[in-house]
Formats: C-alpha cells, structure tokens, sequence
C-alpha cells in the first residue's frame, strides 16, 4: 500500500469492515476513530503507513476480529482489498537511476569541452539540473529525485572551487546513489519498523472514568482524557458510573476495561 489518502485509507477499511460482518454502526465508529488516529500522525509529520502498516488488509481485520456480530448464520468471507500495483513502489527507484544515466550522459555529450571555457559554465549546468530536479521532487514525491537534486547541488559547488570536470561527474553520480540508498534505508526502517502506538499500543494501561454503568454483555460509556468510548468489561461485575478503571485492552471501537483496584 502506497500513497493513499486518510480518506481513501479510511473508505477501504469501512468497506472492508462492513463486507466482513461488522455492523454498519460499528464500522461508523471504527471509521471515526481510525481517521482521528490518520489526522493525529499527519499533524505528527508521520506517513499513514506508519499507523496502517504497509499490509491494509491485516490491519483492518485485527480491527475487525473482535467487532463482528458474533451471531451470522454462516461466517462470512471477508472481502479482498483493492490491491496497489507492486510494481508502483519501485517505479520511482528506476525513474531516478534512469535520471542518473541520462544526466551523466547529456553531461558527456554537451558539456564544453574547451579547457579554457569558464567554470560558470559548469556551475549554471549543474544548478539547472538541481533545480530541475528538486521541481520534479515537488511534483511527483517519493523522495526518488531529491538525490540526484542533491548531486546536482554538491557538483554545481565543486564547480564553483573550480574542481576538475570529471571530479565534478564523479561526485554527482556517488552523493545520488549514496543518498538514494540511505533514503531507501530510511524509508524501509520507517514503513516496516515500529508502528505508531494505536489501538491496544495506544491506550492499554490508561485510566478512564466511567460515565455510563458496564457490564459484560452491556456496554456502557467511559471518559478518558477529553474523549469519551464505548467500553466492556470480561468480568461478571458491573462497573458503576463514577468508578475509576484501567483498559487493558482494546476491541475494534471500544475499549475493555477493568476496576482500577
């Protein structure tokens, strides 16, 4: 899963909730609730598959596992989400080494080849094509030109010390490729890493304040923080309003809690 939207993250996994038994009023909530932890992690600066993972399909079913009405006639078969093209995540890795080629070779070819031309020549040629490809960066995303923009960048003020030509290619060909490996590196470690804490990593262990009575087989309401859930307990006890509990875990939309003592 690549370059999804919150809204189009937050479309697949209701569809995929309701398509897999979970009440429409449930895949509501669990909708609500997934796009505040979207909004949260973009406003944090973190991409959305650092909250979904880079498997959608899995993430909405560990959602979905302990929402479903636990009473169809025939379990259902949970549908498949739409599949992103695997090709697509590697396109823009052999767009910039195709870059790379390219420049190296329209630098080979134009380039001045009289000893005597000035070195601002080289300076403007290599400041173009940082800008150009910073530009192409902006455009298309993916942190796949940026490298070579700063190739580019680290050639064009060689020039400036009036370092030798081929020097010039040379740096600009190994600052691109070191910077797209360490971009990759950098963007794997991020996507397969560790995830941001949502669901049970989020709020196990918080307190909350029950608003609403809760029963095992009863939800009730509980605050926690400035936000109120839906809660459940395990335990044959009912929780009355007022009482401090724990959450100890966390089932699709509601959280399940116990008394804190």
């Amino acid at each position: 899963m690549t370059d999804l939207t919150t809204n189009q993250v937050v479309e697949k996994c209701q569809s995929y909730w309701l398509g897999s038994g979970v009440t429409a009023n449930t895949a509501q909530d669990m909708a609500t609730e997934l796009r505040s932890h979207l909004d949260e992690a973009t406003s944090a600066g973190k991409s959305v598959e650092a909250v979904t993972g880079v498997d959608l399909e899995a993430f909405a079913e560990a959602w979905a596992e302990a929402s479903r009405d636990p009473r169809p006639a025939r379990p259902p078969t949970p549908p498949s989400l739409p599949v992103e093209s695997e090709t697509k995540s590697s396109f823009g890795l052999w767009a910039g080494l195709g870059a790379i080629v390219l420049l190296v070779v329209a630098v080979a070819i134009l380039a001045p080849h009289d000893e005597t031309v000035n070195q601002s020549a080289w300076v403007t040629m290599w400041l173009i094509a940082a800008g150009v490809l910073a530009i192409g960066e902006m455009l298309t995303a993916g942190f796949f030109l940026l490298p070579f923009a700063a190739g580019a960048a680290v050639a064009g003020i060689l020039a400036l010390l009036s370092v030798s030509v081929p020097i010039q290619i040379i740096t600009f060909v190994l600052v691109s490729v070191m910077s797209l490996w360490l971009l990759q590196r950098f963007a794997k470690k991020d996507i397969h890493g560790e995830l941001l804490p949502v669901g049970a990593a989020r709020y196990v262990g918080a307190s909350a304040i029950v608003l609403q009575s809760v029963k095992k087989f009863d939800d009730g309401m509980v605050r926690m923080g400035t936000q109120e859930w839906r809660a459940t307990t395990d335990r044959d006890e009912e929780i009355l309003v007022g009482t401090e509990v724990r959450v100890i875990e966390v089932r699709g939309a509601r959280l399940v809690i116990e008394t804190v003592n």
